[in-house]
């Protein structure tokens, strides 16, 4: 009766350790490759690719916060007839030649992720940060189009004056603004193109030793390329805020100068 005893002691520890190792095992078979693809389209344009620096894409676990994949989306903008002029019927794809992000992740279950995206990647002063959630299924791709990020705004760089450039009422009475701005994917902006500038109100807001003066209009002086002419009128520290707004698709963008104006 002893020995039998300790027979089945003996087998249920030999069994409970089989299971042990084989668990690993049998949750890795279960495990399934699941490729995920991201985009990020600018909002009423193209998709933001490598000219822009790409789109930084973060997919978390939505319930833990982990990152589960990073990295940038890479390839061009796509095509302009296909995505900006040819009316588009349900489930045709519109990102032939789009940059995209992918990764391969390896689940054994359901997961409901979170996607980030910030965009575009080498614009620091234009970046900003999208998100989407989706439930991913083990093996079941989210390829082809895949997901895709929309991303707001216009890429608005203040060009002139220089940062702190200092000017003399002595020597000038007045200073031109200028500033490049493009659309999130780096599309251009012209008179009478498929990105308008007469549909875009840019402006550029003044302020002297932090006391509001004026607004002034800027106007299209060539491809992306906004001007106004400012009048100095007395000495301080000069604030100018740009700001870029398009009427109908209510995108906006901003940047702001700084410099001195002395006697």
């Amino acid at each position: 009766m002893v020995n039998f005893e300790v027979y089945l002691f003996t087998m249920k520890n030999i069994l409970i350790a089989i299971l042990l190792f084989a668990a690993p095992t049998l949750m890795a078979q279960q495990a399934k490759a699941t490729k995920v693809v991201v985009r990020t389209q600018a909002k009423d344009a193209k998709f933001i690719g490598s000219s822009m620096g790409g789109s930084l894409i973060i997919i978390r676990d939505a319930q833990t916060n982990e990152i589960l994949a990073k990295g940038y989306t890479k390839g061009g903008t796509g095509n302009t007839d296909l995505i900006m002029r040819t009316a588009r019927e349900r489930y045709q794809s519109i990102t032939d030649g789009a940059a995209y992000f992918e990764a391969n992740l390896s689940l054994s279950k359901p997961l409901l992720v979170t996607i980030e995206a910030q965009a575009p990647a080498h614009h620091e002063e234009a970046r900003v940060m999208a998100q989407t959630q989706a439930w991913l299924i083990p093996g079941k791709p989210m390829d082809g189009e895949g997901i895709v990020v929309e991303i707001p705004g216009f890429v608005v760089d203040g060009l002139y004056p220089q940062t702190h450039q200092g000017f003399s009422l002595k020597e000038t009475t007045s200073v031109e603004l200028k500033a490049n701005i493009v659309m999130m994917c780096g599309c251009t902006i012209s008179d009478g193109g498929l990105w308008d500038a007469g549909r875009m109100e840019v402006e550029a807001m003044v302020s002297i030793d932090g006391e509001y003066v004026r607004t002034v209009t800027m106007q299209l002086k060539e491809d992306n390329t906004f001007v106004a002419n400012l009048p100095l009128e007395k000495t301080g520290s000069y604030e100018v805020i740009i700001s870029a707004y398009h009427i109908q698709s209510k995108n906006t963008g901003v940047d702001e100068l700084y410099f001195r104006v002395s006697q």
